[in-house]
C-alpha cells in the first residue's frame, strides 16, 4: 500500500528544468566551453562528484565545474527574478489531492534546501510538502540511492511504501535503488529504454499519478 509519496522538484513539480538546461549551456558556452542540450540534460539531478566526472569526460580536465555552475546560477538566478518561476499543469492539484486522502509528501531534490524551499513558496507549493530532502542532507546526491532513503525516513515510511515522482534518468536510478515505487513524469524527454524496466508506470502528466495510485 501506497503511504507516501516522494517527489523531485525540477521537472516535476516546477517546470524549471528547462532554464537549467537553458543556462548550463549558456553559462557552458560563456566559459568556453561548447555545451550543448544534450551535454545539460546528461547531467540533469546528477550530484556534483558525478556531474564533474561526466563533463571532464566530455570537455576534458580543463573543464571548471565551480567556474561553469557558479556562472550558471547567475543567469538563472536573474532570469526568476525578472521572470519567476511557474508550477508544472496539475501540480497543485495532485498536491491537493495527496493531502485530502492523508498522503505523506515529501521533496527529494538536488536544490539546496533554502532554494527548493524559495521556488516552492513562489508558487505558493510549499505548504503541502511534508519534508524538503536536499542532496545536501546526504552523502551521496543523486543516482544514488540516498536521498530518497533519506527522504523515506523522514517520512517515518519504507521505500516500498513511497511512490517517487521523477523526470530524469539520474532521479529514476535514485528512487529505483532505494526500493520506491518509481514513476517516471516526462518534461523535457521521455524514459530512455534502459530505465523502463525499473519503472513501476510512466505518467501522462501529474494529474495521471492520481490514476497510478489506485492500480
Amino acid at each position: 500500500m501506497i503511504k507516501g509519496v516522494i517527489s523531485d522538484m525540477d521537472g516535476v513539480i516546477l517546470d524549471s528544468e528547462k532554464l537549467y538546461v537553458r543556462f548550463w549551456c549558456e553559462a557552458g558556452q560563456a566559459c568556453g566551453f561548447p555545451m550543448e542540450r544534450r551535454h545539460a540534460l546528461g547531467i540533469r539531478s546528477m550530484a556534483r562528484s558525478y556531474a564533474i566526472e561526466k563533463l571532464q569526460g566530455w570537455f576534458g580536465s580543463s573543464f571548471d565545474y565551480d567556474t561553469v555552475r557558479n556562472k550558471r546560477v547567475e543567469l538563472m538566478n536573474a532570469y526568476v527574478a525578472r521572470c519567476g518561476i511557474e508550477a508544472k499543469p496539475g501540480a497543485e492539484e495532485l498536491l491537493v489531492y495527496l493531502k485530502e486522502n492523508g498522503c505523506r509528501v515529501a521533496l527529494a531534490t538536488a536544490s539546496a534546501i533554502l532554494v527548493a524551499e524559495r521556488y516552492l513558496a513562489q508558487v505558493g507549493l510549499l505548504r503541502y510538502f511534508d519534508v524538503v530532502a536536499s542532496a545536501k542532507n546526504v552523502a551521496h546526491g543523486k543516482p544514488a540511492p540516498d536521498i530518497y532513503l533519506y527522504a523515506a525516513d523522514r517520512l517515518a515510511l519504507s521505500p516500498a511504501e513511497c511512490l517517487a515522482l521523477e523526470d530524469s534518468p539520474n532521479g529514476a536510478r535514485s528512487a529505483c535503488a532505494a526500493g520506491c515505487k518509481t514513476v517516471f513524469v516526462p518534461d523535457l524527454d521521455e524514459p530512455p529504454a534502459d530505465i523502463r524496466p525499473l519503472l513501476y508506470d510512466v505518467a501522462d502528466g501529474l494529474t495521471d499519478v492520481i490514476r497510478i495510485l489506485h492500480t
